[in-house]
């Protein structure tokens, strides 16, 4: 039998109770373009991991997902974040070798993380 590979992760939901309103925050908050309808779909960003998005898996209650976005400004983009509705949750904190992260929830709760390299 060949040797299987590992399976990357290629796509990602946002589930709303308000899509519009969440629809602005995420394209004013990191310049997205977000379609219309049902189902508003966010078309991949220029700039990122070559292979993809990384990811890791940590205890923690509640269980749930955390979208990672890198900023160029971190301190402009927590100002926006607030702005169009979120709340800071945690940081900004450096990982030891690694970015500048900060967390907020959207305006839904849904936690979401700021990355400045």
């Amino acid at each position: 039998m060949a040797s299987d590979w590992a399976r990357p992760v290629v796509h990602w939901e946002i589930v709303a109770r308000d899509p519009d309103r969440l629809r602005t925050f995420y394209s004013r908050l990191f310049n997205w373009e977000i379609g219309d309808g049902p189902i508003m779909t966010v078309e991949s960003g220029i700039g990122g991991p070559e292979g993809g998005p990384a990811g890791h898996i940590r205890e923690g209650e509640p269980g749930g997902v955390t979208l990672y976005v890198q900023v160029r400004d971190l301190q402009a983009a927590l100002a926006a974040a607030s702005a169009l509705g979120a709340l800071q949750v945690t940081g900004p904190f450096d990982v030891p070798g690694g970015p500048t992260l900060a967390g907020v929830t959207d305006p839904e709760g849904n936690p979401v993380m700021l990355v400045q390299q």
